[in-house]
């Protein structure tokens, strides 16, 4: 079912909902998802209806010019999404695979609903992987020496593909400050630790030192702060002192998957909406 998507961050005040709820009314719309919440801390309004498409007398260029008032006397940051219009989603990784074939798995089941235009890794050996998928191959090798200029590359290539969503599918290398800024709310990340326990490298053998009970895997958008972006989703899984390190990295990727994959459904679904540094998810 084609739907719109009006997602919605502003000041609080009385009357938000009621008046937003009188605008679709008012133009025979059938909402069939709607979500709210206040940050009471922040002081700040979130929203997301999902409206049923046919039911609505507006296009969407209508929509935006007449709900414009609205949106300024509330303060309203928003936007109005067709669902019918998929995203370009580009993947990217390095040498382990588990997250990648997660991804293009669910893709492939349709469980994904983008259009995943391209990977970019900094190794050869998943080319053949992805190319069973029909998926453009893109290697683009990194070396100390060549980093900027490998980035470079990377960031031509995200503006080839038109890219909306780039997520790092364990791909180990820093994206930096500048392409941070560039892309800011369309990284995503799977960092393989509960954070913020454990970040940088190595986290499971930080955990294992720490003799830890849960490990767990976090989905995030990139910052130039590393590891510390705001966080879409997490996933845990029990262990004990039997554990180790490598019993924890292969019960760790099923934390991985699970928890990049809801994290990138949820965005490409506009069910996410950073606030500062935290996220509120309409999951």
């Amino acid at each position: 079912m084609k739907s719109y998507r009006l997602v919605i961050d502003c000041p609080d005040k009385v009357g938000i909902v009621s008046a937003v709820s009188q605008f679709l009314a008012d133009h025979q719309a059938s909402i069939v998802e709607a979500n709210h919440h206040k940050d009471n801390q922040a002081n700040r309004f979130f929203m997301r209806n999902e409206i049923e498409a046919e039911s609505f007398a507006l296009s969407l260029a209508q929509f935006k010019q007449e709900f414009s008032p609205l949106a300024q006397q509330f303060e309203m940051n928003w936007k109005i999404v067709d669902s019918s219009h998929k995203q370009n989603v580009v993947l990217m990784a390095s040498r382990e695979s588990h997250c990648l074939a997660d991804l293009l798995h669910r893709w492939h089941s349709g469980e994904l609903d983008c259009n995943i235009v391209a990977v970019i890794a900094n190794h050869e050996h998943l080319r053949q992987m992805v190319q069973w998928h029909g998926i453009p191959y893109h290697h683009v090798p990194f070396s100390k020496e060549s980093k900027a200029e490998s980035f470079e590359q990377v960031r031509s290539l995200l503006h080839e593909y038109n890219a909306d969503t780039i997520v790092l599918a364990r791909f180990m290398q820093i994206f930096p400050d500048a392409m941070c800024r560039e892309f800011a709310g369309q990284v995503i990340n799977i960092h393989h630790s509960f954070l913020p326990s454990f970040a940088g490298a190595k986290p499971y053998h930080q955990a294992h030192e720490r003799g830890v009970k849960l490990i767990g895997a976090t989905c995030h958008y990139v910052t130039g702060d590393l590891d510390a972006g705001p966080i879409i989703d997490q996933e845990i899984i029990r262990i004990s002192h039997r554990d180790s390190v490598d019993d924890m990295v292969r019960k760790g990727k099923e934390c991985e998957k699970q928890a990049l994959a809801r994290g990138l459904r949820n965005h490409i679904e506009d069910r996410v909406i950073i606030n500062g540094n935290k996220t509120i998810v309409f999951d």
